[in-house]
């Protein structure tokens, strides 16, 4: 495993999304934490949860406490793992994804993490979408006041632009480490907030990182012949390197920037023992320039 670093802190290259563990068609609880397990013992050190992963209007912090649990039972060592959560989502019965981000609340969610994780102290904690409700300073606020009162370590923040990534470094400082937005072969908005991680030095956590891959040359997406004709090139590139789609677009991400740090959803070992092996798999100018 290679490794990267957030906040400081060296972590995998190749972080575990657990959210697919805890929502609609999650695994039962065995293969979930054997697939935790499998992330561990592939030398993953990043995993990423929040208090809203789990089934509607149900077991509010699932993810959480499963993160907890496998932690818990892993036999291995797990002093250099980071668990880095979100809070400000909810998941009201009707499947909806609501957004609270007042202090109050961030503070209080911010503490039921704390002790569903069985931590003293988050490692790192994520404002997870900006509420529009909510003026921005507030929320990021709200993190600041978690740091000072050592409820968090570090923070980092999620689905935001350029603009509002300088207002939170603004107010946190270097205490700001991390962003986490979608970012993918399909969909490359996040483009500028990706640059501005590289010159800030922060961390720049893409989710959905696997975004088209699926999408075979026969059954290519809508839109641009280009984009169509690049989500072919991973298949390509991945045939002819003998390993899957999903390690070759992985790598592709690790290539954008030393920033990068993806964090692919897994709900089977054999899934995130895939992903975790995109960290030794370096692709040639050639190949790059194919995937672009």
């Amino acid at each position: 495993m290679q490794y990267r670093s957030l906040g400081g802190l060296p972590v995998s290259a190749v972080g575990l999304g657990a959210m697919p563990l805890s929502i609609e068609g999650r695994p039962d609880e065995r293969r979930a934490l054997a697939t935790v397990h499998a992330a561990l013992e592939a030398g993953v050190t990043l995993l990423d949860t929040a208090d809203s992963y789990h089934l509607p209007g149900q077991d509010p912090g699932h993810n959480e406490l499963l993160v907890a649990r496998a932690l818990a039972t892993y036999g291995g060592d797990t002093d250099g793992v980071l668990v880095a959560t979100k809070g400000g989502r909810g998941r009201p019965a009707d499947g909806s994804w609501t957004v609270t981000g007042t202090p109050r609340h961030l503070k209080a969610a911010a503490e039921a993490s704390a002790k569903r994780l069985g931590v003293e102290a988050i490692g790192l904690y994520q404002l997870h979408k900006p509420d529009p409700a909510v003026p921005f300073e507030e929320s990021v606020g709200a993190l600041r006041e978690l740091l000072d009162e050592g409820t968090i370590r570090l923070a980092g923040l999620s689905n935001v632009d350029a603009d509002q990534i300088r207002r939170a470094r603004a107010i946190l400082g270097d205490r700001l480490v991390s962003v986490q937005n979608r970012y993918s072969p399909e969909v490359r908005d996040s483009e500028p907030e990706l640059r501005l991680c590289a010159e800030l030095g922060l961390a720049f956590l893409p989710w959905s990182p696997l975004g088209g891959i699926s999408r075979s040359s026969l059954d290519g997406p809508s839109g641009p012949a280009h984009r169509a004709a690049g989500f072919t090139a991973f298949h390509e590139v991945a045939r002819e390197r003998e390993v899957s789609p999903q390690q070759v677009c992985l790598a592709w991400l690790l290539s954008r920037s030393p920033a990068v740090v993806p964090i692919p959803g897994a709900s089977r070992p054999e899934t995130i023992r895939d992903s975790a092996r995109a960290a030794d798999l370096h692709l040639t100018d050639q190949e790059l320039a194919r995937l672009t």
